[in-house]
């Protein structure tokens, strides 16, 4: 089975190992003795990080660095090494920061400044200068703090003792944000077709994206699609159609002697097709469109679906930005339960009871958020044109969530974002054949949905019950990307507030 549920798929495998640099600053003052010792105690504090089992990456420890060059050789390494996601810097005695002040204005690797010490507990009985000159982080760190704000640096700052839960859940939120940006630097989005007609939210600025995000986004005709699914041969087609039979349940009429099997195999194709295509043009992240589907016979569901659950990113319409958000968030949350998925409020439920949304696409949701084995069905699509396509069904799994939109402002990218729980149908949806999602939003549907349409979001979301917003608030952050989020604090009033606020500082900033 080739297809994964968590968002650690063949797409992500392809992209190597990748490690994040855990750097100790000290300075010659007390001897080599004492810097022989640093170098030991920070040996430990990168073990006993790695040993947390916390982190989505190795943590590879680097000597002390001691001089401004060390520090610029060490920053200049760290850009040039395609493994490196990320930078943990810690001052474990004294590092004048003056030292760095080069090295940090050469960096463009993602940065966390973790505030921590050898040891837990203070020696009451037996502390002396010795252990003070030694174990002096609060000073170090203060003054690493210091010139990062002067300089501008962003950066996390993690504050705690390396055995610490909450200092090794916080730093791999932060790693899991680092790998999406690095994913970001390098990702290709295919465009198939355009987008749709008169849409506005799914429009953006490409050239702004690639500059800002890294994110290069290439048309491809769909002819190309058409022409990649002639060329599938059905030697292919049949193992291919064997897996769907043994990961998924198939109606009858799907099934091979089943009256409508050929759509089956058409699916197949589809799929390989798109793989080929994706796989030649080096993208990880593609768009369709169902006013836009030349002579293809179905519009691509199944496919769509199944290249989402092994990591690739999609966005309907030509939606490119949600496309390129879905691969990161994608890669960040690769290895956790839950999954990662294309989605889109369509409709609100507003009572009796409890207010819900209900979230879903003309066929594109991918099965990672699924709460049961999804079905194989086939039915009629009132838009597009064409045959009718096959899908996955299936409702997602209750539990946390987090919802989220990338949209062009014009001067600058908002990241939307809201906190929800994914909740079991209130009653059975017998005649609504596709993937679907019902979620609480927070603090309520009403404060969700007028706050998130005062921001600009779209209509087109990733929905994640990977992922938390720390994650996302450390990518934004990262990115320089303004980030607007509802949460259960979140209040319209305050809310419109820091929207205009967020609109004056990323203004200044540019």
């Amino acid at each position: 089975m080739s297809t994964t549920t968590s968002g650690g798929s063949r797409s992500e495998q392809a992209a190597g190992p990748r490690e994040i640099w855990f750097v100790t600053g000290s300075q010659g003052l007390y001897g080599q003795d004492v810097l022989d010792q640093v170098a030991e105690q920070s040996r430990q504090v990168a073990e006993r990080l790695q040993a947390s089992g916390a982190l989505p990456v190795g943590l590879s420890w680097r000597p002390v660095v001691t001089s401004v060059d060390a520090v610029h050789r060490l920053a200049l390494e760290a850009n040039a090494d395609p493994s490196c996601v990320g930078v943990v810097a810690w001052m474990h005695t004294f590092s004048p920061a003056r030292m760095w002040i080069r090295g940090l204005d050469a960096l463009q690797t993602p940065l966390l400044h973790l505030h921590t010490q050898a040891n837990e507990s203070l020696p009451w009985s037996t502390i002396d200068m010795d252990f003070m000159n030694l174990n002096q982080a609060a000073h170090g760190d203060r003054e690493f703090g210091y010139v990062q704000t002067r300089m501008g640096v962003v950066r996390k700052t993690v504050v705690g003792h390396a055995s610490d839960a909450h200092v090794t859940s916080r730093l791999s939120a932060w790693a899991r944000a680092a790998l999406a940006w690095h994913e970001s630097r390098s990702l290709t989005v295919a465009r198939f077709g355009d987008t749709m007609r008169d849409v506005a939210v799914t429009e953006g600025d490409r050239t702004e994206a690639q500059w800002r995000w890294g994110v290069r986004v290439n048309a491809y005709a769909v002819d190309d699609v058409v022409r990649a699914v002639a060329d599938v041969s059905d030697a292919d087609v049949d193992p291919l159609v064997a897996e769907y039979e043994d990961c998924y349940d198939v109606v009858d009429e799907l099934r091979k002697g089943g009256d409508r099997h050929d759509s089956l195999r058409y699916a197949a194709r589809q799929e390989l097709a798109l793989r080929r295509l994706l796989d030649q043009v080096g993208a990880r992240a593609f768009t369709t469109n169902f006013e836009d589907l030349a002579g293809l016979r179905q519009l691509p569901g199944l496919a769509v679906q199944r290249l989402m659950a092994d990591g690739y990113g999609f966005g309907g319409e030509g939606d490119w930005k949600t496309s390129a958000l879905l691969r990161m968030l994608k890669v960040a949350g690769a290895g956790l339960a839950g999954g990662t998925s294309f989605m889109e409020d369509y409709t609100y439920h507003f009572g009796p009871g409890e207010p819900l949304s209900l979230g879903a696409h003309m066929l594109e949701v991918c099965p990672s958020i699924a709460a049961e084995r999804p079905r194989v069905e086939i039915h009629p699509l009132g838009i597009g044109d064409r045959e009718d396509p096959v899908r996955l069904v299936f409702d997602a799994a209750p539990g946390r969530a987090l919802v989220s939109s990338l949209v062009d402002l014009g001067d600058r990218f908002r990241v939307v974002a809201n906190e929800v729980e994914v909740v079991a149908p209130p009653e059975p949806l017998p005649h609504l054949p596709v993937g679907r999602a019902v979620w609480r939003p927070e603090p309520d549907l009403r404060t969700s949905a007028e706050c998130w349409i005062v921001a600009g979001g779209s209509h087109h979301t990733v929905l994640s019950t990977q992922l938390d917003a720390e994650v996302l608030t450390d990518l934004a952050r990262i990115a320089r990307c303004e980030l607007a989020l509802i949460d259960a604090d979140t209040r319209p009033h305050r809310f419109e507030q820091e929207l205009r606020w967020n609109e004056a500082y990323h203004r200044l900033v540019r």
